[in-house]
């Protein structure tokens, strides 16, 4: 499965498939939280919700995959993510694009 943030793929006639998009929420636990909350008052990187995003623009992309496979697609194109703050120390992160196959 190709993934790109383009609209085209080099040397590649594509059809269209449709949307499809994957997504997950994810938080902390209460202990991280606190912690996090802290290294507010100092400043610098929140490396526990960092690794919180990561991991869950991952999921969020396994998941737009396998609604691609579903498809049949050869390839997801216009990839863009969204995330927004669900509540204190939680996030949800949506990945979405534009499934397409080779013509």
């Amino acid at each position: 499965m190709i993934l790109v943030n383009t609209d085209y793929i080099t040397g590649k006639e594509l059809e269209m498939l449709g949307l499809v998009k994957g997504s997950t929420i994810q938080s902390k636990n209460i202990g991280r939280d606190i912690t996090q909350g802290f290294k507010t008052l100092v400043g610098g990187e929140l490396k526990a919700y960092n690794e919180m995003m990561n991991e869950a623009r991952a999921i969020a992309t396994k998941r737009m995959v396998a609604e691609a496979e579903e498809l049949k697609a050869d390839a997801v194109v216009n990839i863009r993510y969204a995330s927004a703050a669900i509540m204190q120390g939680a996030a949800e992160v949506i990945a979405y694009g534009t499934a397409v196959k080779f013509k």
